[in-house]
């Protein structure tokens, strides 16, 4: 059945028609008007309480006809401007946190979130080698001082975990004003260091958004990423991260907890992200997730998680499988997402469905195992969709 997503208007988002989300939503329904000014920053897909998908020819909402809670839920963000430093609690922190701030942790249950990259994308992820954030901390010597001179940062050179966690929560918790002068001096007296590890574009940006905020001095600590479309991360949880530019298709566990510290005017609990936090430092070549060949027009997605995998479809007109090309997966509900191109889908007992850009399919789990893409047409285009699943291929 066809569906319509929920569309989120968060601040950060890109901006009216620039916003892949907004024309995704478009694609699927003529009647949606794009207003310039409005942020399209997120297309949830899926049966999450905070913004469940509805079915196109009945309007009900997707839980009330399939009544089995999905595990997963399936996003296109366009991100126009920083997302806030976060992490997403594992299951035993969510369970507690939910308990205790239900206001503030809307779910019981973990985060974990893959991210696969449509347009150029760019984002922190993960702690940067301990060497790299020592390598910092000696060329802007008052960053060094703030956190705590050599007797802290000498440590990190030796790849003291204890020491990294010093440092990072002295910068978390460092008083405002002494934030904003370090970040003002960096600026003024060490931009041949920002230069010199082509940071200062970024560094520059997102104070310009968040003028002294703690956050721009976590691109010292954290990897930075530039993503090609088609490469994706994998955010475990307490994986700390934030998103800063381009669009992407998103799956995680179906939950919408966010541990945030930085880089937001929401609520911040810099305590509980501290607390959390892995610390473990590695390169930024390691955050990649690779995903595996189905079939040379299908890539596997699948983290080392139950919740949900991804399937990346690829048709061109001069695939062996152009005209009819058969996916089977495994039997879980799935969700299907059109891109471009078009196809006629074909499931046993459903009527044939045309798809173009921008079309939602949710398909039964007693049809994922054979699931057939029929170019009857004979259109001579490229086709590409997302298929988001439960995860049954570990």
């Amino acid at each position: 059945m066809e569906l319509e997503g929920n569309v989120k208007n968060y601040e950060w988002g890109k901006l009216g028609e620039s916003s892949e989300v907004a024309r995704l939503v478009k694609a699927n329904n003529e009647n949606f008007n794009i207003l310039n000014n409005t942020p399209y920053s997120e297309l949830w897909m899926g049966d999450h309480g905070s913004g469940p998908s509805v079915v196109k020819s009945s309007g009900q909402v997707l839980g009330e006809v399939y009544k089995q809670r999905l595990p997963y839920l399936f996003k296109v963000l366009s991100v126009r401007k920083a997302l806030s430093i976060q992490v997403h609690p594992n299951k035993e922190e969510a369970t507690r946190l939910h308990k205790e701030r239900p206001d503030l942790y809307k779910d019981p249950n973990h985060k974990p979130e893959l991210a696969i990259a449509l347009t150029p994308f760019m984002a922190l992820c993960g702690f940067r080698p301990y060497s790299e954030i020592h390598r910092f901390c000696e060329e802007i010597p008052p960053l060094k001082e703030l956190l705590g001179g050599d007797a802290v940062v000498n440590g990190l050179s030796n790849g003291s975990v204890d020491d990294l966690k010093k440092c990072y929560q002295t910068l978390m918790t460092a008083n405002s004003a002494t934030v904003s002068s370090i970040i003002d001096t960096i600026l003024k007296d060490y931009d041949n260091v920002l230069l010199k590890y082509s940071l200062q574009d970024i560094f520059i940006t997102i104070n310009s958004d968040f003028p002294g905020d703690v956050g721009v001095l976590s691109l010292f600590f954290l990897n930075l990423l530039y993503l090609q479309p088609g490469e994706s991360i994998y955010l475990g949880a307490n994986e700390i991260h934030a998103y800063l530019s381009g669009d992407c298709i998103e799956c995680m566990a179906c939950s919408d907890n966010v541990i945030r510290a930085g880089l937001t005017p929401k609520f911040k609990d810099v305590k509980q992200l501290l607390a959390s936090l892995n610390y473990t430092g590695s390169p930024a070549s390691s955050k990649l997730f690779q995903p595996k060949e189905l079939d040379e027009n299908s890539k596997l997605f699948a983290p080392p998680i139950p919740d949900f995998a991804v399937v990346q479809i690829s048709l061109s007109p001069s695939s062996p499988s152009a005209s009819e090309y058969t996916l089977k997966l495994p039997q879980s509900p799935g969700i299907l997402l059109v891109l471009s191109g078009s196809r006629t889908l074909r499931l046993k007992g459903h009527s044939d469905l045309v798809l173009k850009r921008g079309s939602i399919v949710f398909i039964p789990p007693e049809n994922m195992n054979n699931i057939e893409l029929l170019n009857l047409d004979k259109k001579n285009t490229d086709f590409n969709a997302y298929l988001a699943t439960g995860n049954s291929f570990n």
